[in-house]
């Protein structure tokens, strides 16, 4: 399918359930959005093809609710992700993550690409996850499933 048959986000909205966190966090969220916005392929199955999408996401029972409607606003589908196969991929994150920036502070460079190597593959291997547990409900290419699963990490960052 060509670039310009393809459907996409057009706008990303947190619901409350979401919940506030602190201006920094606020910050990397907003940061998140955008750069899925910017680019991405978003393609609901059983929806026409060649569309804009907007998504409002929500946090119901340590699911994602992707609540995913028309340019319009109005109301296509539902699909429900359970967060807990991510539990351990999103912690594996937080701490290479954690890492990468305390060896920005002392290391050497050598020693900072080889984290920064780690970090990419956990944040590969995640984006991986949510293709596979999207697979059959919405149809999205490796860097919108990157993208994704980096907002996904940034909702559970609280300070």
């Amino acid at each position: 399918m060509s670039e310009a048959t393809r459907s996409k986000l057009i706008d990303i909205e947190l619901d409350e359930t979401i919940g506030r966190a602190t201006p920094d966090v606020e910050h990397e969220r907003a940061v998140a959005i955008f750069d899925l916005i910017e680019d991405n392929v978003f393609e609901p199955v059983g929806l026409p093809t060649s569309t804009d999408y907007r998504l409002r996401l929500a946090l119901v029972e340590k699911r994602l609710v992707f609540d995913i409607r028309s340019a319009e606003g109005q109301k296509l589908t539902t699909h429900i992700l359970s967060l807990t196969p991510f539990k351990r991929i999103i912690r594996d994150y937080f701490l290479i993550c954690d890492s990468y920036y305390e060896a920005i502070r002392s290391a050497t460079p050598s020693q900072i690409e080889a984290i920064d190597m780690g970090r990419r593959g956990v944040h590969n291997d995640g984006s991986q996850l949510l293709r596979e547990r999207l697979n059959g409900k919405i149809v999205l290419d490796t860097d919108t499933a990157r993208r994704l699963f980096t907002l996904i990490c940034v909702l559970h960052w609280r300070s």
